[in-house]
């Protein structure tokens, strides 16, 4: 028998590649919320997904990361509701 695991609370996203934003954004939905990575952490942008973001695996997610310079722990800081 395979044991049951929870799934993963946080969704990671990635909007389509901008001028500004060569990578896309990384995004991440939680709790029925979505929150894209700014500087200085994450920011809730509300409920709608944007048009242009694509699911991301956790370990697409972690790659993402890497490429950009950003510890891979910001997945695990996503702000939860409440």
């Amino acid at each position: 028998m395979v044991p049951m695991t929870r799934p993963d609370p946080v969704r990671s996203l990635r909007t389509a590649a901008t001028m500004a934003y060569p990578a896309g954004r990384l995004l991440a939905l939680r709790d029925g919320r979505h929150h894209v990575l700014a500087p200085d952490g994450w920011i809730a942008i509300g409920t709608a997904t944007p048009p242009t973001a694509t699911r991301l695996t956790r370990p697409d997610a972690v790659r993402w990361c890497a490429r950009e310079g950003i510890s891979a722990a910001v997945l695990d800081e996503v702000p939860a509701l409440g």
